[in-house]
């Protein structure tokens, strides 16, 4: 079994703070994608390029304590992909894919963190510019490898997918384009939703983010926001789903998938 784990860690300071690394020994994945880095590489190299004897691969952002993403990985990828190739989005340190190709398969495993466009219409419509480009990029990679994107994607697609949904139909992360941006994505450009296959009627417990706001927390008030987004074939071998919310590391859950790969 292949255990995978995606977290939007909200930054890596903070949440190594508050107990990832033991937890992260005591789960055991194989491989953990994290966004949010909010670091650049003088503070995490020598600190925190690895975790639980995985090693670390970093795409940061040329912003101080802004996004950044990465993969920690028990095996030794055969090419390191940093940025998809935006001349606008790379800058934001938002894409990293490591391969691991053999003669017989080309697998990618891809931690990416989607903009966020609740700050503002500026960041909004930065956003929409993302989903425009990033979608024939998936289309692209899907049609030379298989892989598993694991991010924080910035959307709940269904109304299932977060507590408020009528309030928040006009709000960033739920409006009618960005779900018909991820209902694309799965019916026509074919990738999986894998939590969603595993769990296709799960509600309140499928929540990975809440605001820091009204104790959404404490009354479970959230939104499902963190992905495993995968070719076909790799989803077919998604076995067990698991989100884990016995201690807080961050404002999102970590979100854990076992394949049989």
């Amino acid at each position: 079994m292949f255990k995978l784990t995606s977290l939007n860690l909200n930054g890596i300071r903070s949440a190594t703070s508050k107990g990832l690394e033991p937890w992260l020994v005591k789960t055991a994945p194989d491989c953990i994608c994290v966004q949010e880095v909010k670091a650049q590489s003088q503070d995490v190299l020598g600190r925190f390029d690895t975790l639980a004897d995985l090693r670390g691969y970093f795409h940061f952002a040329q912003k101080k304590g802004y996004s950044g993403v990465g993969v920690y990985t028990r095996h030794e990828p055969s090419e390191i992909v940093v940025g998809y190739g935006s001349a606008e989005f790379d800058v934001e340190g938002r894409y990293v894919e490591l391969r691991f190709d053999t003669p017989a398969a080309k697998r990618s495993i891809v931690s990416c963190y989607f903009p966020s466009g609740s700050s503002g219409e500026d960041r909004q419509q930065a956003k929409f510019r993302f989903l425009a480009e990033f979608y024939p990029h998936l289309i692209r990679l899907k049609a030379e490898r298989e892989f598993i994107l694991c991010g924080d994607v910035n959307i709940a697609h269904q109304e299932i997918d977060l507590k408020n949904w009528k309030g928040n139909r006009k709000n960033s992360g739920f409006l009618p384009e960005e779900r018909a941006w991820m209902t694309q994505l799965l019916n026509e450009a074919g990738l999986v939703d894998v939590y969603r296959q595993l769990q296709p009627t799960a509600t309140e417990e499928a929540y990975t983010w809440w605001s820091n706001r009204g104790q959404a927390y404490a009354k479970n008030v959230g939104w499902r926001l963190d992905y495993h987004l995968a070719t076909p074939a790799l989803a077919a071998l998604a076995r067990t789903e698991h989100i884990y919310k016995g201690e807080k590391f961050s404002d999102h859950a970590p979100i854990t998938i076992e394949y049989a790969i």
